[in-house]
């Protein structure tokens, strides 16, 4: 019997696990990320590629785009946030590393909800070595 052949997961199976993950985060800062999709798409695009100076696309796993919570002006206009995982480049993670798929997304999506509260990359790493 030939063995049942093994398919990468698709980008709807990627956002179910994103879902999952947003559903694991605490009700007080869940309200503030609600109306923020998910967006998966395999790559980021080439105009995000040249604006964070990526030698490939497979260097961007995820990405928030928008106005940061605390760089909103309470008059001006709403922002429109997004945040974006990248299908391809995850799965490559995920099959250099053997990490769990599921851990994977949600480190990368809490990183990800973390610059939309307005952290840095460097304030993460700190949270995250503190533990």
């Amino acid at each position: 019997m030939e063995p049942e052949p093994i398919y990468a997961p698709t980008a709807e199976k990627i956002e179910a696990l994103g879902i999952a993950t947003l559903s694991t985060i605490p009700p007080e800062l869940r309200v503030h990320i609600a109306a923020v999709p998910i967006l998966v798409v395999d790559f980021p695009d080439d105009e995000t590629c040249a604006e964070m100076g990526l030698e490939s696309p497979f260097d961007l796993l995820g990405l928030y785009r928008g106005v940061t919570l605390k760089n909103r002006d309470a008059g001006g206009p709403p922002s429109i946030d997004s945040i974006y995982l990248y299908r391809r480049p995850l799965l490559d993670y995920w099959c250099e590393t053997g990490e769990d798929l599921a851990d994977l997304i949600r480190h990368v999506l809490i990183h990800e909800i973390g610059h939309h509260f307005g952290l840095s990359d460097a304030d993460m790493a700190r949270i995250e070595a503190e533990g």
